[in-house]
């Protein structure tokens, strides 16, 4: 009986000390980004360090769902879809942000911006097309 217990115990605290654990996928360290709608055009693909940024950003700083035709917030857990499905040439969105090229690009142009003005030693880091885009 105390063997039971004292097994009992021990699944219960690990299970505890297992609670405050995230097991969430956090998708890949580094992803290739390139639009697939737009292949005619071949764009320039992105070169994006996830796991860099998942170091001092957020989930919800970038991603964000839609329903009914409206952007929803990032949920913990919530699956993430392709930016894509949304944003294409003629969904309707804002012509900034109607194409995934453009979304991305706000998104990402407007961070790095604010990030240079913050941090002026990251200025010539996000000069121009760099670091998204190196030059092969």
């Amino acid at each position: 009986m105390m063997m039971k217990k004292l097994l009992i115990c021990s699944l219960a605290a690990t299970f505890l000390c297992l609670g405050g654990i995230s097991f969430a996928d956090n998708g890949p360290a580094d992803m290739m980004l390139q639009a697939e709608k737009d292949k005619a055009k071949k764009p320039k693909p992105a070169v994006f360090p996830h796991a860099k940024h998942q170091e001092f950003a957020k989930c919800a700083d970038c991603h964000h769902s839609a329903k009914d035709g409206k952007q929803v917030a990032y949920v913990d857990g919530q699956e993430i879809g392709k930016c894509e499905s949304c944003h294409y040439k003629g969904s309707g969105l804002p012509k900034k942000i109607e194409t995934y090229k453009g979304a991305a690009h706000a998104n990402c142009k407007d961070c790095h911006k604010k990030s240079a003005a913050e941090k002026p030693e990251l200025a010539e880091k996000f000069k121009g097309c760099m670091p998204c885009h190196p030059k092969k």
